[in-house]
């Protein structure tokens, strides 16, 4: 780590510290945190000519104490007329972000892209954010050290997006990251290597919900608010057709895994296969082990449904992760009454028909007769801007006045689109990673690191695999639920 000075135009910035193990383009976002200038104007002198974004240190000569020369324009607003036109330039940024439609980009701070990409589509999240915002400060006693700063330093970075419409150097963030979970500090040729999002995906909800299930702290009525919001109950029958054995269990998962084969070209029939395994395990009745078929059905839907296309595998060949190309096509809507267990699908019975009811009506037909006596055999779900429990029972909703109202939302089974994370590339520790985010207006916004762009609809689907471009690895569905 050394320590330089930086002088821009009239300004003296003394004491600025470079981390020499990080390429030169992370200490240009610092440097654009503190002038305002992007990373892609700075002209900084060193030995040899202007810095390069992917110099080596080592041979720069940079010593501690040197004063460094940099030269750039700074981002300005333009000051308008006191009578006249209002540009969106000249707004405060809350106001910018609302004007643009969309929050901030990221910027890469060195194939972090997999790290960028998770951000993005779990910042989509309202009710994470709102539970990290009532996050404490304080450690509790319970929460080791490192945990306790990834959840504060996710809550910082989630408020700088939303408050931002110039990009993010999610610096704090990475830095605790690779401290909470060291893989994702690994080098090659003193550069940090690219990850797989889904590991840092997991990792972080992980993270999340040791964190906000601590005892100290409790968002609103659920006391594990990332198994409320994202956390699939599976019930299991384990069978063994050699000795007839016969099992059940009960286990909670963050994701349903879509596998793909030959057989697969749509998601509905991935989940369906990755519903079903089999295992070996020794057996009681013989004596040694044995195979075992595993089917699992859900017992209990989350406020928001996770899809993991199991595109990688590890190849011996070449000792890392391969990916499967396969076109696997998904929908904007999802229904997984299909993968439901008995319990569940009468559970959701009463809810979707409601909901037919309503698309009839909306669509000029007749709706049906409510029937009698099905309100006592539902399960009260969760409220729309709630999380909901593993048992789907949530708090009352609120009028537009602000007072409890009589009803409360319930699922449905089925679920809309609102974020894919692709990967364009051969390997998931290579390649690029993007995030895909539908915003509260229903527009979808291209979250490519440092530059977020519209795109259409229609193109989103399209992003199903089978060449070398951005194929979905990971999609993130909503509830859709009614008021019962």
């Amino acid at each position: 780590m050394l320590t330089v000075s930086v002088k821009w135009q009239k300004e003296l910035f003394p004491k600025v510290e470079i981390d020499t193990s990080q390429p030169p383009y992370v200490f240009k976002c610092q440097l654009h945190d503190l002038t305002g200038v992007p990373p892609e104007r700075q002209k900084i002198m060193v030995k040899g000519g202007l810095l390069k974004d992917d110099a080596n240190w080592a041979t720069l000569g940079v010593k501690e104490g040197q004063k460094l020369m940099m030269m750039g324009t700074a981002d300005e607003i333009v000051k308008t007329p006191e009578k006249g036109p209002v540009f969106m330039e000249d707004l405060p940024e809350e106001e910018q972000m609302v004007a643009v439609g969309h929050t901030a980009g990221l910027f890469n701070l060195g194939n972090t892209c997999y790290m960028n990409s998770t951000v993005q589509c779990l910042h989509s999240v309202p009710e994470l954010k709102s539970a990290l915002v009532s996050y404490p400060s304080q450690k509790s006693s319970d929460l080791d050290h490192t945990s306790h700063m990834l959840t504060a330093a996710t809550r910082e970075l989630f408020n700088e997006l939303d408050k931002s419409v110039k990009p993010v150097a999610p610096m704090q963030f990475w830095m605790v990251l690779r401290k909470k979970y060291p893989q994702f500090g690994q080098l090659h040729n003193g550069v940090y290597m690219q990850q797989d999002a889904e590991e840092c995906w997991t990792q972080l909800l992980y993270t999340l919900s040791q964190s906000l299930r601590s005892p100290s702290f409790r968002y609103s009525e659920n006391p594990d608010t990332i198994k409320a919001l994202f956390g699939i109950e599976l019930v299991s029958r384990v069978h063994c057709q050699e000795s007839g054995e016969e099992s059940s269990e009960t286990e909670s998962v963050y994701s349903l895994k879509c596998h793909i084969s030959q057989e697969v070209n749509h998601l509905h029939e991935g989940l369906k296969h990755g519903l079903k395994s089999e295992l070996e395990k020794a057996s009681p009745c013989l004596g040694r082990s044995a195979i075992y078929l595993k089917e699992s059905r859900i017992n209990a839907l989350p406020r928001y449904l996770t899809v993991q296309f199991v595109r990688f595998f590890w190849k011996r060949e070449s000792n890392q992760k391969a990916k499967i190309l396969r076109k696997v096509d998904y929908p904007l809507q999802l229904d997984v009454y299909d993968f439901c267990s008995d319990d569940l699908c009468k559970k959701l019975e009463a809810p979707r028909q409601i909901l037919r009811d309503e698309e009839g009506k909306k669509a000029g037909l007749k709706a049906k007769e409510k029937t009698s006596g099905s309100k006592d055999n539902d399960v009260k779900m969760t409220d729309v801007e709630r999380p909901s429990n593993e048992s789907g029972e949530s708090s009352k909703p609120t009028s537009k006045e602000g007072g409890p109202t009589d009803k409360k939302s319930h699922l449905t089974g089925i679920y809309d689109l609102v974020a894919v994370l692709t990967h364009k590339g051969r390997s998931a520790d290579s390649g690029h990673y993007v995030a895909w985010v539908k915003q509260e207006s229903g527009k979808w916004i291209e979250f490519d690191d440092d530059n977020p762009v519209p795109q259409r609809e229609e193109d989103i689907t399209k992003l199903s695999g089978g060449g070398d471009w951005h194929m979905a690895y990971i999609c993130m569905y909503k509830a859709r639920t009614v008021p019962m």
